[in-house]
């Protein structure tokens, strides 16, 4: 006799993805990249996007939410980003949601920041939740666009 056991939808593993990089700029520099909204308008979205200041909000408290409006590539389609932060400690660990959908969707990010003692920081980045693989490779590769795009503006200080 064959049994068959199914998990509930909400029981399924999420999917993943991890992204290390590591910047030279301290890590509290780089914490304000991620919790300043002057800062967070200027790399998130890459080279290819604008996040006008205007559209961007940030209450970096734990169960505080954030949001940002992103103008992409050259037809400049709206994005509407937003979420909350579910553990804020500062300068070293960010966990939050983000989504671009109505309703309760949404990727858990987490970003740590480890102080490398030299005046480097290395950062690693997490997201999870129900996307389809190939979105997922898309999300990091647009990660890694961003985090360019960070890596040039730390430089430049």
């Amino acid at each position: 006799m064959t049994s068959t056991t199914t998990k509930p939808a909400d029981k399924i593993k999420p999917f993943e993805f991890f992204i290390r990089r590591t910047f030279n700029a301290p890590r509290e520099r780089v914490w304000q990249e991620w919790t300043e909204p002057e800062r967070f308008a200027d790399w998130y979205g890459g080279p290819d996007a604008e996040v006008p200041l205007s559209t961007v909000s940030m209450d970096v408290r734990p169960g505080g939410s954030w949001r940002a409006t992103m103008f992409a590539g050259p037809d400049r389609r709206e994005i509407h980003w937003k979420g909350t932060f579910r553990e804020v400690v500062a300068p070293e660990r960010l966990v939050f949601t983000v989504s671009d959908q109505p309703g309760e969707e949404y990727e858990l990010v987490t970003v740590v920041l480890a102080d490398l003692g030299d005046g480097r920081t290395e950062m690693r980045l997490e997201q999870r939740g129900r996307m389809r693989p190939e979105q997922y490779d898309r999300a990091k590769q647009g990660w890694g666009m961003f985090f360019d795009h960070m890596d040039r503006r730390l430089a430049s200080d």
